[in-house]
């Protein structure tokens, strides 16, 4: 599997990296097909590799699968940004992709890597338990809530006792009726006759026959539908020998690939040791020797010696340093008109692990290695670079003094003197612990303990008109497929690598808007579970009457800001981000002072930077009463989550009603609960599938099964989100900033050729 990864991959990096320049594509469309091209095909290596690096117990080709598999994943993000600003939006449909290349929707999945969770840092580890201690703390030792009495109007508890008072002399009553029931049979019945006794027994072979042949049916029909593949054998559902036999080999490779990770990182300190006692002084000597050559060459040729290089630009490192000629030919090629691939910052890592694949692990004969333990000439290799690195700072300074004499000495040059390097350091006040700060924070409730929620559970259908609406000119709305994928493209994956996130392009806020219901919040817990980020609620109710004053305001961002950077990856959440931008703030709300953080939030989010693996997440129900300029502005990704369609309708209540513990037979019809529920959202049926499949339910299904019918009164007591409320949506979003470039776009306004640089740009946006 690794080597067809492999060898699809360098397919793909020849394609992208020819020995020629390719010729700036001017037709829209076709370029957008190549990219749609290009990153269906990158997600089948992303998919490939994921699993090979779960399966290889190998410590080195760990590491070599884990960079490859990064670098794709960097590829992806930057492959999905291009796509986002060529056809200016955030959902993109590729049904003629996949048919062309024979694929199905799942194949498009983007697959959430397992390295995530199971491979935090050891740092890391100790802080999250530190947390969950924290969090127990404060769930046990937190005083309860003291119960408080609702106001009630005197006719609303009058009827109340009414209703009680009747029912109780209902249940008497029907208790008494009862009981005179039962005396009066025992008064009327008399000795059977012959007759009777007859007619009985035909009565009871006429049930009996008739319950055995319901029964015998029943099994004969569930018989012929497993035969025709349309059901599942009873078999089947529990884990057979094998599922057994392939969990047990999985945790067994998980026990193996840690103590072959533990025996390499012991061979790497003692090599390293070893490496610098044998061969440091040698290495060190050669380094003195040319450079000192170096010194000579270039006071022969200009006639004084030349400056040495500072250690922020590398030091002596620069010094034999050459460019590569494609990029002295990148720099002098002109610039033409056209669409063309933005500069990629993962190709030249890929190409060069691709490199490391073919020259050291293709061919690689491994008969004499069947346990898969690392290999020592391997890690000297590696290690050479390092401790070269290492000895390297320590001759540029030596070098540095020994230049400044022979300056001093031969040429006479009293300027040459050293600058002091040293730079003093700022006494540090003492900061309190970060046990202190996420004390304080867990108990003013800003810091949460995230819900046990996966991404997958977060359930909906592929859109499989997508392409085909938007080649007759109406624009489709996105399944919750579509919204699962976007974000685990936006969120999860740049928050589970520190690599990818400094790399690929940062994404500092995202604002998840639509109805109610929708599963918004779920999407919050399940980034945080997903990638093992911390939760902070910033809210405006959250947040209201915590921390007053400007100085309070102040302290407490500083302190979520510097926590969540600490514990990283971290999830801040704003729930109601509307609230924080109203245009006017309803009377009732005045208060708890919902514009509080206006300011000062987007100050602090414009300090987060590409080692920070911190996401703001905000979710709204009604963005239309916020100001949509000051909005846009905090949320660079604006991602509008319609109500479920048809599709996913079938889906969520097949397996919502299965969750719940129900069964879905043939007496359910599915296809006609999923039609007259069209308007409702998850929310409103995981409400109704809880109504209705109680308990008491589950236990009469042998009897009788589950019916559409039961979910139609719940149902209708609830409203659902109409059609007016999600155009309002809609039409809200086409004024946002991705939403007005689209509408651009399918007028024909947009012109298909690079925009014009400098002033003429400036004068033709104002026009």
């Amino acid at each position: 599997m690794w080597a067809d990864a492999q060898l699809a991959l360098s397919r793909l990096l020849t394609e992208e990296l020819p020995a020629e320049p390719p010729h700036p594509e001017k037709d829209r469309v076709v370029f957008f097909q190549r990219l749609a091209m290009l990153y269906v095909r990158y997600i089948q290596i992303l998919r490939q590799l994921e699993e090979v690096y779960d399966q290889v117990v190998h410590p080195q080709k760990r590491r070599v699968v884990r960079a490859i598999l990064d670098g794709v994943i960097g590829r992806v993000l930057e492959l999905k940004n291009e796509m986002v600003e060529k056809e200016f939006s955030e959902y993109h449909y590729m049904d003629d992709v996949l048919h062309d290349l024979k694929l199905t929707p799942e194949d498009l999945e983007i697959p959430i890597p397992r390295y995530f969770l199971r491979e935090p840092n050891k740092e890391l580890q100790e802080r999250k338990k530190m947390l969950t201690e924290i969090l127990k703390l404060v769930g046990v030792t937190e005083s309860p809530e003291p119960l408080m009495a609702k106001d009630m109007s005197q006719e609303k508890a009058i009827k109340i006792i009414q209703v009680a008072e009747r029912a109780r002399q209902g249940r008497l009553r029907a208790k008494l009726n009862e009981e005179s029931r039962n005396m009066n049979r025992m008064y009327r019945t008399k000795e059977p006759g012959t007759d009777a006794i007859e007619s009985a027994t035909v009565c009871i072979q006429k049930v009996w026959r008739g319950y055995m042949q319901r029964k015998r049916t029943k099994i004969l029909r569930e018989e012929e539908m497993i035969f025709l593949g349309m059901a599942m054998d009873p078999k089947y559902k529990v884990p057979c020998p094998t599922e057994i036999a392939a969990q047990s080999s999985e945790a067994s490779r998980k026990i193996k690939q840690e103590e072959h990770n533990e025996d390499y990182q012991k061979s790497l300190v003692s090599v390293t040791n070893q490496l610098r006692d044998v061969e440091g002084y040698d290495i060190s000597k050669t380094m003195k020797e040319q450079i000192r050559q170096w010194f000579i060459e270039c006071r022969d040729t200009t006639g004084s010696f030349p400056d040495f290089p500072e250690e922020e630009d590398g030091g002596s490192a620069l010094i034999f340093a050459e460019k590569n000629p494609q990029q002295l030919m990148e720099e002098i090629a002109e610039e033409e008109a056209g669409l063309k691939m933005m500069p990629s910052a993962f190709l030249s890592d890929l190409e060069m692990e691709n490199k490391i694949f073919e020259d050291f692990w293709k061919n690689r004969n491994e008969t004499r290695n069947f346990s898969q333990r690392h290999e020592v000439e391997l890690i000297k290799e590696e290690r050479r670079k390092m401790i070269e690195e290492e000895i390297r700072v320590k001759v540029d300074e030596q070098m540095r003094q020994e230049l400044a004499e022979w300056k001093l000495a031969v040429d006479k040059d009293k300027g040459g003197k050293t600058k002091a390097n040293a730079k003093k350091k700022k006494g540090s006040k003492t900061d309190r612990t970060l046990e202190s700060l996420c004390q304080e924070l867990v108990e003013q409730g800003l810091l949460k303990q995230a819900n046990n929620v996966r991404l997958h559970d977060y359930m909906g259908d592929y859109s499989y008109l997508g392409t085909t609406l938007r080649q007759n000119d109406i624009e489709p709305m996105p399944s919750l497929s579509d919204v699962r994928q976007v974000l685990s493209l936006y969120a999860v994956l740049p928050l589970g690598s520190q690599y990818v996130h400094e790399k690929a392009p940062l994404i500092k806020a995202i604002l998840l808007a639509g109805p109610a219901g929708v599963g918004k919040k779920m999407l919050i817990h399940a980034i945080c579970k997903e990638t093992g980020a911390n939760l902070f609620d910033l809210s405006p109710l959250n947040t209201a009457g915590k921390y007053p004053g400007k100085s309070g305001l102040a302290m407490m961002l500083h302190m979520v800001f510097k926590v969540a950077r600490l514990m990283q990856p971290s999830v801040i959440w704003i729930e109601d981000a509307e609230k924080m931008f109203y245009k006017k703030v309803p009377k009732e709300e005045k208060e708890l002072d919902p514009k509080r953080l206006k300011k000062d939030l987007p100050k602090s989010l414009k300090l987060i930077k590409g080692e920070d693996r911190v996401l703001i997440v905000g979710t709204s129900t009604d963005p239309l009463s916020a100001d949509i300029k000051s909005l846009c502005k905090m949320y660079s990704k604006i991602i509008l989550i319609p109500r479920p369609d048809y599709g996913s309708r079938c889906i969520l209540w097949n397996r919502l009603i299965r969750k719940q513990g129900g069964d879905v037979t043939r007496a359910l019809d599915l296809g006609s609960l999923a039609k007259i529920s069209d308007g409702y959202t998850p929310g409103h049926m995981v409400q109704v599938i809880q109504s209705i499949v109680t308990k008491r339910r589950t236990l009469q299904q042998a009897n009788r099964p589950l019916t559409a019918a039961e979910f139609v009164a719940p149902l209708a007591k609830i409203d659902p989100v109409f059609q007016e409320e999600e155009e309002a949506l809609k039409n809200w979003y086409a004024k946002t900033p991705l939403g007005k470039k689209r509408i651009k776009a399918a007028t024909g306004k947009e012109e298909e050729d690079v925009p014009v640089k400098g002033k003429d740009a400036k004068k033709k946006g104002k026009k």
